[in-house]
C-alpha cells in the first residue's frame, strides 16, 4: 500500500498525533509498505527550511504555512494540490478541526482515493482565546463537518469523543486507541539517571509540554508545599518549552525541583521513567496522552487530573484522581503513594498489567486491518 498521513507536525516537532503517526509510520514501512506524511513546515517556533526529504524512510512533505490561527493551528493550503499530484491507496489526515483535514479531504474525493481521519479529541474549548473558540465553533459547524462526513472511517481514540460525533453526522466511529513503544516495557539497566542528577531521594515526576494547559505551574506548586516539610523528595519536569519555561524557573526557588531540557531518546525517557516514584499528570485538558501508559507500562503510579480521555482508560487501581487546580489535593495524593510503598506497588502491578492492552503492535495491527477493510469495500 501506498499511504499518505496528513498532520500540523511532524519531526523535529514535540507533538502527540505526530509521535502516533512515527509509531504507524515505522510499522508499515517494515511491511513494505511506502509511507508519505504531508504537514507544515512549521516545528512549532520557526519555520524549516527543507520542505521535501526521506525521514527514516518516511517521505516528508512540508507545506508552506501561510499563517497561524489563534497561536495552535497553521493554514496551509498547498497540501491540497500536492496530494492532486500523486497516487495513494489511502489518505490519512489527523487533528479534526484544522484547515489541512478539509483541503486533503476534498483532494481524497477528487482522486477517489480511500479516506480515513483520526480525530485526536480536540473537543474541549478549555484555555482557547476568544478569537480561537470564535473560530472553531466556525469551523467545526461547516468545513470540518464537511470533511469528515467525506471520510470513509473515523477513529476516535477515546470512548469520550462520542457524545460529540453525532452532530457532525458521525454515528459509528472505530476506536482505536494511542499505544505505547515497546521500550517502556524493557528494564533499563544500569539505571543512572537519578545519578547523573545527584539525586539520592524520592523522584516525582512531570513529563510533557510545558503549556498551560498540562498544569506544570500546579505541579510546582504542590512540590514547594511538600517541600515544606520533606527534603527527600526532589521534583523534575522534563519537556519542551511552549510558552510557560521562564514564568516556571521564577517559580521554581528551591534545590529539589529541577528543569530539564526536553529528552527525545527513547531509551533515555524510558530511563527516566524507571527512576521515577511518582508520575504526575496535572492537566486541565488531556485527549489520550501517551505518556498515561508510557508511564504504565513503565510500572510508575500515576496522579492525574480526571479530564477527557483519561479517566475511560485510568482508575483507582491505576492510581489517584484530583482535580485540576486542587495543589492541597494534589500534594496529599503524592504523600499518599510516597508513604506507602505496599499502595506503590499495587499501583505498578496494576499498571504493567494495563499497558499490555495499549502496544504500538497491536494498535497497528488493529490500524492496518482497518485499512484493508475499506480498500475492499465498495
Amino acid at each position: 500500500m501506498k499511504i499518505a498521513f496528513i498532520c500540523p507536525y511532524y519531526d523535529p516537532a514535540i507533538d502527540g498525533p505526530k509521535q502516533v503517526i512515527k509509531e504507524l509510520a515505522t510499522r508499515l514501512i517494515k511491511d513494505n509498505h511506502e509511507v508519505h506524511v504531508y504537514t507544515s513546515d512549521s516545528d512549532k517556533y520557526k519555520r524549516i527550511k527543507k520542505k521535501e526529504e526521506i525521514v527514516d524512510k518516511v517521505h516528508v512533505h512540508r507545506c508552506y504555512s501561510w499563517f497561524k490561527i489563534a497561536n495552535f493551528v497553521n493554514f496551509f493550503p498547498g497540501v491540497f494540490t500536492k496530494l492532486l499530484k500523486e497516487d495513494f491507496d489511502i489518505i490519512h489526515t489527523h487533528v479534526f478541526g484544522h484547515p489541512h483535514v478539509f483541503f486533503a479531504s476534498f483532494a481524497s474525493k477528487i482522486k477517489g482515493i480511500k479516506l480515513i481521519h483520526t480525530t485526536h479529541c480536540p473537543w474541549t474549548q478549555a484555555n482557547r482565546s476568544l478569537l480561537g473558540r470564535i473560530l472553531l465553533n466556525l469551523t467545526y459547524s461547516t468545513l470540518s463537518k464537511f470533511a469528515v462526513n467525506l471520510s470513509d472511517k473515523i477513529i476516535a481514540i477515546t470512548p469520550w469523543e462520542l457524545q460529540f460525533f453525532k452532530k457532525y453526522g458521525v454515528h459509528k466511529p472505530i476506536m482505536v486507541p494511542n499505544g505505547v513503544d515497546n521500550i517502556f516495557f524493557e528494564k533499563i539497566k544500569n539505571n543512572s539517571f537519578k545519578k547523573k542528577l545527584k539525586i539520592k531521594g524520592k523522584l516525582v515526576l512531570f513529563f510533557g509540554r510545558l503549556n498551560i494547559t498540562k498544569g506544570p505551574d500546579k505541579f510546582i506548586l504542590a512540590a514547594k508545599e511538600i517541600l515544606k516539610k520533606r527534603k527527600d523528595v526532589y521534583f523534575v519536569l522534563v519537556g519542551p518549552d511552549e510558552g510557560m519555561k521562564n514564568k516556571l524557573i521564577k517559580m521554581i526557588n528551591h534545590k529539589n525541583i529541577l528543569l530539564l531540557n526536553p529528552i527525545y531518546d527513547r531509551k533515555k525517557i524510558a530511563e527516566m521513567y524507571q527512576a521515577s516514584n511518582v508520575y504526575v499528570i496535572p492537566s486541565f485538558r488531556e485527549g489520550l496522552p501517551l505518556t498515561l501508559f508510557e508511564a504504565m507500562a513503565s510500572g510508575l503510579p500515576i496522579i492525574a487530573s480526571p479530564v477527557n480521555g483519561i479517566p475511560y482508560e485510568m482508575d483507582e487501581k491505576n492510581g489517584i484522581f484530583v482535580n485540576y487546580g486542587d495543589i492541597q489535593g494534589l500534594k496529599e495524593a503524592i504523600l499518599k503513594i510516597l508513604h506507602n510503598p505496599k499502595l506503590a506497588r499495587k499501583y505498578a502491578l496494576n499498571n504493567k498489567k494495563t499497558a499490555l492492552k495499549y502496544k504500538w503492535d497491536a494498535i497497528y495491527q488493529k490500524t492496518l486491518k482497518l485499512y484493508k477493510e475499506i480498500l475492499t469495500s465498495n
